[in-house]
């Protein structure tokens, strides 16, 4: 596991706190119960997965998101019990050392975990709780933008359902010739439909395109257990 950078807490602007609704270890409160009934939700619809951790590695805290992403065996962390781990050996001491100097040193880190194939980034950040201090991990999204994002975005500029399908593949980084294969479609076709996106939208390039899409608020597509769609 490599360090892309470490840069102390202190000199970061903004170090806000968790409310003690994840600290299972902390007095219950006459503000936990409200807490915990709208946090947890509140994170579960953010687009990134989202891990609070103690000192040895035992989760605090983790949203939908994360959960999910750490389900699949393709992932480079997994859940042991209560607590994160990285699946291969050679990651392990460097993600327990980033923790520990989040929790006690209160640096932040960059850390790449995983092969060479499915190589990722993920954040560790200290943040301070109402009894401990801890660290957020902040896991690396799989694409650009969520598909949620996308369609809602597309709702709001008029696109169609193809344009917006044509959309989602730009920012799969797919070039119009295979846009054009996947769709079944003539090339001249989805020049005239990206054409389209680009004057609905009013944007000049399809690299301007993409970077307006990557800036979307992170929507989580899947609805979580026991929600109904509205």
């Amino acid at each position: 596991m490599s360090t892309l950078c470490a840069v102390p807490a202190a000199s970061m602007p903004g170090h806000p706190s968790i409310p003690a609704v994840f600290d299972s270890d902390a007095a219950a409160g006459t503000q936990a119960p409200v807490i915990q009934e709208w946090l947890a939700p509140v994170l579960d619809q953010i687009d990134y997965g989202l891990v609070v951790l103690g000192a040895s590695m035992r989760v605090l805290h983790i949203n939908a998101s994360a959960h999910g992403e750490l389900r699949h065996g393709s992932h480079a962390l997994q859940l042991l019990g209560n607590c994160l781990a990285a699946r291969a050996p050679a990651d392990a001491a460097a993600l327990a050392q980033a923790v520990e100097a989040a929790v006690t040193r209160q640096i932040r880190r960059l850390l790449a975990v995983g092969s060479a194939r499915q190589r990722m980034t993920v954040a560790v950040v200290p943040v301070r709780l109402a009894r401990r201090d801890a660290a957020l991990l902040v896991l690396e999204r799989r694409a650009v933008c969520s598909q949620l994002s996308i369609q809602c975005f597309g709702r709001a500029h008029d696109l169609t359902l193809t344009e917006s399908r044509v959309l989602a593949l730009v920012c799969e980084g797919r070039s119009p010739q295979q846009i054009a294969q996947i769709q079944g479609v003539a090339l001249s076709t989805v020049r005239t439909q990206l054409s389209s996106v680009r004057a609905k939208t009013g944007v000049a390039s399809l690299r301007d395109l993409v970077r307006c899409i990557a800036a979307l608020p992170p929507l989580v597509s899947v609805l979580p257990v026991g929600a109904t769609p509205a």
